[in-house]
């Protein structure tokens, strides 16, 4: 048997497999979620992995996940963030993942989500937010963390992406260093995260999961404003298809 897990998520797909073969990749889902479901179910197909098989169970979830057609079972993403987080975390833990259009803050006791919250609208605190500063400073994602650890903070406090940007293009115009205004990116999405883990009480033991959950940068940063240690993880952005697949081999 091989147990599926998809997480299309608004910027980025996630897969893992598990049973016969257990392979994990990544798609950037692009402007149609149907597109990018198919590339998948052809990925899938050249690691003889047939979605429409009897042997095959998958369950979707993620922004994209009514785009899944074939899918068993179609689940949301508090509920397979909070399987993948803990299967990562070794056990109950609070998990904050950093998507492309929301925060979430998942509380995860005696193996059960029991809390969590949500980022309201606005995509300040988010993927998308660094992705906006990173082009508007011309550079990567990665380059934005890698000038932000070089950088002396500037204080950008608009809470709304778009008035935040135009506090960034002003400290580009007086001739702000990129790596200063970078430094002020980075900070600004870490308090805006750090201020909706307030809002909870948080487990002891605490891990980042989306895109950025790998940066140990940011990790250590939310840990300061936080006051407590927060983990990275190579395997976090995969948290949401590796729950997905987890809760596969229970159908």
């Amino acid at each position: 048997m091989n147990y599926v897990g998809i997480d299309i998520g608004s910027t980025a797909s996630k897969v893992v497999t598990l049973g016969d073969k257990n392979i994990e990749f990544v798609l950037p889902t692009g402007w149609s979620s149907k597109e990018t479901v198919d590339e998948i179910k052809n990925r899938l197909l050249s690691y003889d992995i047939d979605v429409c098989d009897d042997n095959t169970k998958v369950v979707a979830t993620g922004y994209g996940r009514i785009s899944v057609d074939f899918a068993d079972k179609i689940i949301t993403e508090i509920t397979c963030h909070g399987k993948g987080g803990t299967e990562i975390a070794k056990g109950d833990c609070t998990i904050i993942d950093i998507g492309g259009q929301d925060t979430k803050v998942i509380i995860v006791e005696n193996n059960f989500v029991s809390d969590f919250i949500m980022n309201d609208k606005c995509s300040a605190g988010t993927g998308k937010f660094i992705e906006v500063m990173a082009n508007r400073l011309g550079v990567t994602i990665d380059e934005l963390f890698n000038m932000a650890k070089k950088g002396e903070t500037v204080k950008i406090s608009s809470l709304c992406t778009v008035f935040a940007e135009s506090e960034v293009i002003s400290f580009i115009g007086k001739g702000a260093k990129r790596e200063d205004i970078a430094a002020g990116v980075i900070d600004s999405v870490a308090s805006k995260v750090a201020t909706l883990c307030n809002k909870k009480k948080l487990s002891d033991k605490i891990i980042i999961t989306g895109g950025i959950s790998h940066n140990e940068y940011f990790a250590d940063l939310l840990s300061k404003k936080l006051k407590t240690k927060v983990e990275c993880s190579k395997k976090g952005r995969y948290a949401g298809a590796l729950g997905a697949a987890l809760l596969a081999k229970e159908l």
